[in-house]
């Protein structure tokens, strides 16, 4: 169990914790917490009973910012991201419907980098950068199964984000947040034969008031981002007993609309344009691939 567990969290990544892209920035609507498609091979696992730590490194990098039709802008020349986090996890042998029960602690920091080709944002700037800890993502409870002879396993749980409160107007780099998300999770692993592995893993994000949030307009206001649900899915073979190849994706929709606090205050036209303003549906898929080091 614990070598199947080390080889899950080979597939992991850091993106699972922090919003490395520019996504989030460049669409209003949602909280946009976790970063979709962040999930790597074996998003089901879990770990034996005991206390296991973990440090995820991660680097991102864009040359596009793409528009509401799917086009580039040209605004962006490169952003990139660097990020590690610590993951503090416990299992205990303590049992519930069959599941084990155990907790989760993410701690990260990350260097976000934003270079444009024109000058944009609240400062006016083509270079925005940030060195953050958004916030930290607690589990209280977390229970783990390992079904059919180790063929299935599954996780729920529910991952709060606390924020640090350091969120920045001015800085478009800026990944801190001052606003809590509750995002309850359910993942599950398959492996119908020894080298196929499928797995996915369903989210759904409560989020509460966010204050003097800004969004593209030249204005601060309170919202309260709307639900979002997110899937993230892969499979995966191994041709190899330390190397696995395999496709990831996800899936993303904002479920409720956001809810905007004081919006009278503004003229008719830039409260409509705010108001319209929503996350529409996305999606992506990609190649992967994953060697598996012995731990």
């Amino acid at each position: 169990m614990k070598k199947g567990f080390l080889r899950g969290l080979a597939g992991c990544m850091a993106a699972m914790l922090t919003c490395v892209g520019i996504a989030c920035d460049a669409d209003a609507g949602g909280g946009e917490t976790y970063p979709n498609g962040a999930e790597s091979f074996f998003a089901g696992a879990a770990p034996p009973p005991g206390i296991h730590l973990v440090d995820y490194l991660y680097y991102y990098n864009a040359d596009e910012l793409k528009d509401a039709r799917g086009h580039d802008s040209g605004l962006l020349n490169e952003a990139s991201v660097y990020a590690e986090v610590l993951r503090l996890i416990w299992i205990s042998n303590y049992q519930l419907l069959g599941a084990n029960y155990g907790q989760h602690l993410f701690l990260l920091a990350t260097d976000r980098i934003m270079d444009f080709n024109v000058p944009v944002g609240p400062q006016g700037k083509r270079h925005y950068s940030s060195v953050d800890t958004p916030y930290l993502i607690y589990d209280p409870f977390i229970l783990t199964w390992h079904l059919l002879e180790g063929r299935l396993h599954m996780v729920f749980g529910t991952d709060i984000y606390v924020p640090f409160s350091n969120e920045s107007e001015r800085n478009l780099a800026a990944m801190g947040r001052n606003f809590w998300t509750f995002e309850p999770v359910l993942a599950a692993t398959w492996l119908p034969t020894k080298e196929l592995e499928l797995s996915a893993k369903f989210m759904y994000d409560f989020n509460t008031r966010q204050d003097n949030y800004i969004s593209g307009a030249p204005v601060s206001f309170d919202r309260t981002p709307g639900d979002e649900f997110h899937v993230d899915f892969n499979a995966s073979y191994a041709i190899l007993p330390e190397l696995r190849l395999g496709m990831s994706g996800y899936y993303y929709r904002q479920v409720k609309n956001d809810d905007y606090h004081g919006l009278n205050r503004f003229p008719a036209p830039l409260k409509a344009a705010l108001q319209a303003m929503e996350r529409r549906p996305v999606s992506g898929l990609g190649p992967w691939s994953r060697r598996l080091v012995p731990i």
